[in-house]
């Protein structure tokens, strides 16, 4: 069913109704406006996501763009503390602040099939963020975790408490420095490790927390995908840690034991000047051997 001709106040009766054609809600900015919307009260909101709670065919949700703020989200999900059909849960661009994300605790906890959770462009911050990876932890489904451009800077993850099945994580336009790829480092280290897309660019980086990627990336057989571009305190030396990860010319025995399990490495964009570009291009060929 096409969505965008229903509107927001027949999509909540037929949640309340348990219908099966309503699989997914997309309020964005443009559904913001509507009149409905704009004047759901504080139980409103509690009503919906208690509707949403004990309905088993909604399978997408999206409230972004202005749909939601820290308070609407709290009353939200006071009434949403389970869910056993959403998959995908979209809150991009919200405003939302570590406070909201607390408020989600409780469903994020419970929800069994939740495999993918956008919360790009909000202001989490760090707190929010550790709030969000804590609370993610005894996930049974979880897989992709978008936080990209949410202001986070450090990063702390307990080993023993990390989201057994997630295997992308999206962090491009924040701020993570070295503190953060030590917190990172633990998302990749020992046999059971799940990762297999790290996106990183745009952040404050530099050669110390190359090297601690690369440290921990020497036995890792799980990541795949690693961007770090546009970090800006990546000098040369950190570049050639990273071809070096891939492809160690040192002697035969350090080759065959290179990384050879990532297959897509971005640390500079191509053309900036040529020595940089000569490093990228050889990082790119080592990975697609």
């Amino acid at each position: 069913m096409d969505i965008r001709r229903v509107a927001p106040s027949q999509t909540v009766q037929r949640i309340k109704e348990n219908d099966p054609n309503i699989t997914v809600i997309k309020w964005t900015e443009r559904e913001r406006n509507d009149y409905f919307i704009e004047n759901m009260t504080n139980e409103d909101w509690e009503e919906l996501g208690r509707d949403i709670s004990n309905n088993t065919h909604l399978k997408d949700l999206t409230l972004r763009e202005g749909a939601l703020d820290d308070r609407k989200l709290s009353f939200f999900c006071r009434g949403l503390t389970r869910s056993s059909s959403i998959k995908q849960m979209n809150l991009n661009a919200n405003g939302l602040s570590a406070v909201g994300i607390r408020s989600m605790v409780p469903f994020l906890q419970s929800t069994n099939n939740l495999t993918s959770l956008d919360l790009d462009n909000n202001n989490i911050q760090s707190e929010g963020f550790n709030v969000l990876f804590r609370a993610l932890h005894d996930s049974p489904s979880i897989k992709r975790l978008y936080c990209n451009s949410c202001g986070i800077e450090s990063i702390e993850i307990d080993s023993d408490h990390i989201p057994k099945h997630l295997t992308g994580l999206y962090l491009d336009g924040n701020n993570i420095n070295t503190d953060g790829c030590r917190g990172l480092a633990k998302l990749l280290q020992g046999g059971d490790a799940t990762l297999r897309e790290l996106f990183l660019y745009g952040n404050k980086i530099d050669d110390e927390g190359v090297e601690i990627l690369v440290d921990v990336l020497q036995n890792n057989k799980s990541l795949t995908d690693l961007d770090v571009r546009q970090n800006n305190d990546i000098t040369y030396d950190g570049e050639s840690m990273l071809l070096k990860l891939v492809n160690n010319t040192s002697s035969i025995k350090a080759t065959l034991h290179s990384n050879h399990t990532l297959e897509y490495v971005c640390v500079k964009l191509l053309l900036l000047d040529e020595e940089v570009s000569e490093i990228q291009t050889h990082i790119k060929m080592a990975t697609q051997i």
